[in-house]
């Protein structure tokens, strides 16, 4: 139900992206960062758009996968990088600042972006990363007001642009992406008014938490029944098991929106297969 008179994307917002060294959250590393803040001081006026942007030398090796999608190397990182360390509280800090419970951050599959930034301050300074206001996911909207099943639900960051006409430059750059994002929840919030733009953010994260567990939940029991027919036709033990550890992976996370457990196995990966519950976004699978 609407509770607003005003969308709260006529107001200020920020929006986060991350490109990394590969798609475990837990285990995986940033490597390049931006922070776009949207600030409307003057309703109705033209808001202030201002972007921060980070390099950072992961410490590791960068697949060469990554680079093909997001064009930084190991040796480009070790060069021009600033220390993961450094890099990592800089974003936290800077995202304390501007991100409030009246300005919402809106990140493309954010699950995978805040989940990745807390694992990194966990894993270089000991400390989690706090939720200062709500969080604006156009992927879960979109699977919930969007549902398509099957090999149709395609839903990687350009084709979601796509769908609502919103437009995408600098594809699988951090601030092309984020900038994206916000496009995105601008567009859904103007096109869903009721379901997206006229609740509190507050409201909405909410929900996103709730279709976030469904959408999970239901992949999981698609996963079960995968499970069952190979128990059945007497699948290979390890399998079987491997099964059995992800399923309990996938229903553990889907009760963790946005920040999600590391649960080993089922642990959850920003680019797999695209299907209800499942996460889209670009190469590998899970």
């Amino acid at each position: 139900m609407s509770n607003r008179e005003q969308s709260w994307a006529l107001g200020s917002m920020i929006a986060l992206d991350l490109e990394t060294t590969d798609t475990n959250p837990h285990r995986d590393r940033i490597v390049t960062a931006a922070v776009v803040a949207i600030t409307v001081r003057v309703p109705g006026a033209r808001p202030e758009v201002t972007t921060r942007t980070w390099l950072a030398d992961p410490g590791v090796d960068i697949p060469v996968e990554a680079t093909a999608i997001h064009g930084i190397s190991t040796d480009h990182a070790r060069r021009e990088g600033s220390p993961a360390p450094d890099v990592v509280a800089e974003v936290a800090g800077h995202l304390a600042g501007v991100w409030t419970a009246d300005t919402p951050l809106c990140a493309f599959n954010a699950a995978f972006d805040l989940t990745m930034l807390d694992a990194e301050l966990r894993r270089h300074h000991g400390r989690g990363l706090p939720l200062s206001g709500p969080v604006v996911d156009p992927l879960c909207i979109d699977r919930r007001l969007r549902p398509v099943s099957g090999w149709q639900d395609k839903r990687t960051l350009a084709d979601v642009c796509a769908h609502y006409r919103v437009r995408l430059e600098g594809a699988h750059t951090s601030d092309g992406d984020a900038i994206a994002a916000a496009r995105l929840a601008w567009a859904m919030a103007k096109r869903y008014p009721e379901a997206v733009g006229l609740l509190d953010p507050r409201v909405l994260h909410r929900h996103q938490a709730d279709w976030y567990r469904e959408q999970e939940n239901a992949y999981a029991a698609r996963q079960e029944r995968k499970l069952g027919q190979l128990i059945a036709h007497g699948g290979d033990r390890a399998q079987v098991d491997w099964l059995r550890d992800r399923i309990a992976g996938i229903r553990a996370r889907a009760e963790s929106w946005p920040l999600l457990p590391d649960t080993g196995a089922g642990a959850a990966h920003r680019r797999v297969p695209p299907g209800p519950g499942a996460s889209a976004d670009s190469y590998a699978p899970c």
